[in-house]
């Protein structure tokens, strides 16, 4: 295939090519042992010293302090939605939710089986198109929980609340995307399948002082504690997601590091926001102040296009870029219309292609 694709799937995303690459070499060789990674044991030398060299590279890329473990686990972070008020939440207590969309809402219903729950602030009502930043924490609560980017909304916290006890963060679609304190949260979750790996595994950091405290018995292999006693071995854990994490964040440490990241991800961003903000055809629809970095859904502006034409429009444009290797745009139906995501493996050029072609299809349209 000659022509260049550029992938702006949601997720499972874009992964860095040298990463690729290096894992499929792995399939059939893995550190010059003659045995492909999918064929060895999780307790062989090798791995182990891969998974530790993993946890070494996120520690340094992030700045981990040595006070904070972390796992890496299945089940994505869907399950975390339940691990973390089981071993945080105790029985008769309360935590602080924000409701930001649809993964927040999700982690919102799971925690209701283990505690109170309050739902502080919420902008359902406005279809999550921003991040309500105007609330009151409840006294006593355990912890906050936010989701620190939505992937169907396009939403993000620039800044992070300052937590009564400690801060908890759902970090799935936009971790190792821009510098953050890690110091300031208590636990960090994020399912790997946007910036860190294929799908697969769940890495979650976690302070040390905040576990062992709930009076509840919790199932063994839903018990932090014992992922950490076992440095995430207690059972076989999913080893060729965590290689392609390993190659992932080599990647991301020859390319500058989380810095040089979170500039070529503003500047990704930023073109395709003023191109929205410029155009006569397209306009972006999360509040300006909320914007994403990771993912930009855009639509029809309203009156440029006959209400009866939308939808055969929104075909053409679809596939109007499908023919310039612009793959996977098509909008979440909670939002509709178009969504660009450009986490941390997607190219400058896939972005100005994408601007481009917007251009081009605006002249097409409107002339």
């Amino acid at each position: 295939m000659n022509k260049t694709i550029y992938n702006f799937s949601a997720g499972p995303s874009v992964l860095p090519k040298q990463a690729t690459k290096e894992a499929a070499e792995a399939i059939f060789d893995f550190a010059g042992t003659g045995i492909g990674i999918l064929e060895m044991s999780h307790r062989s030398k090798p791995i182990e010293g891969m998974v530790a060299e993993t946890d070494s590279l996120l520690r340094e890329l992030m700045g981990i302090p040595e006070n904070y473990d972390i796992v890496f686990l299945g089940g994505g972070a869907s399950l975390q939605f339940c691990m973390v008020p089981m071993n945080i939440l105790d029985e008769g207590a309360s935590a602080d939710y924000t409701d930001t969309g649809v993964w927040a809402s999700k982690a919102i219903k799971e925690a209701k089986q283990f505690g109170q729950v309050n739902v502080i602030s919420s902008s359902k009502s406005d279809v999550y198109n921003n991040i309500p930043k105007n609330f009151t924490q409840t006294p006593g609560a355990s912890y906050l929980h936010v989701t620190s980017n939505n992937t169907i909304y396009g939403t993000q916290w620039k800044s992070f609340p300052k937590a009564n006890t400690f801060l908890v963060s759902d970090m799935s679609s936009d971790i190792l995307s821009r510098k953050i304190n890690v110091s300031d949260f208590g636990l960090i979750y994020a399912g790997a399948q946007k910036n860190m790996s294929c799908a697969g595994v769940t890495v979650a950091i976690i302070r040390k002082d905040i576990l062992g405290k709930v009076k509840r018995t919790i199932p063994t292999m839903l018990n932090y504690q014992t992922h950490i006693g076992e440095k995430s071995m207690f059972n076989t854990p999913p080893v060729f997601p965590i290689y392609v994490m390993n190659r992932t964040l080599n990647w991301l440490k020859q390319n500058g590091g989380v810095d040089a990241m979170e500039a070529l991800n503003n500047k990704k961003s930023n073109l395709i926001y003023d191109a929205l903000d410029a155009s006569k055809l397209f306009m972006g629809t999360a509040a300006k102040e909320d914007r994403s970095t990771m993912n930009i859904p855009f639509v029809f502006q309203k009156g440029a296009v006959a209400e009866d034409k939308v939808e055969a429009l929104q075909k053409e444009f679809l596939s109007f870029t499908l023919e310039r290797g612009l793959e996977q745009l098509k909008g979440h139906r909670s939002v509709g219309g178009f969504r660009a995501s450009i986490y941390n493996a997607m190219p400058i050029e896939g972005v100005e292609s994408l601007v481009n072609a917007m251009a081009d299809f605006e002249k097409k349209i409107l002339g």
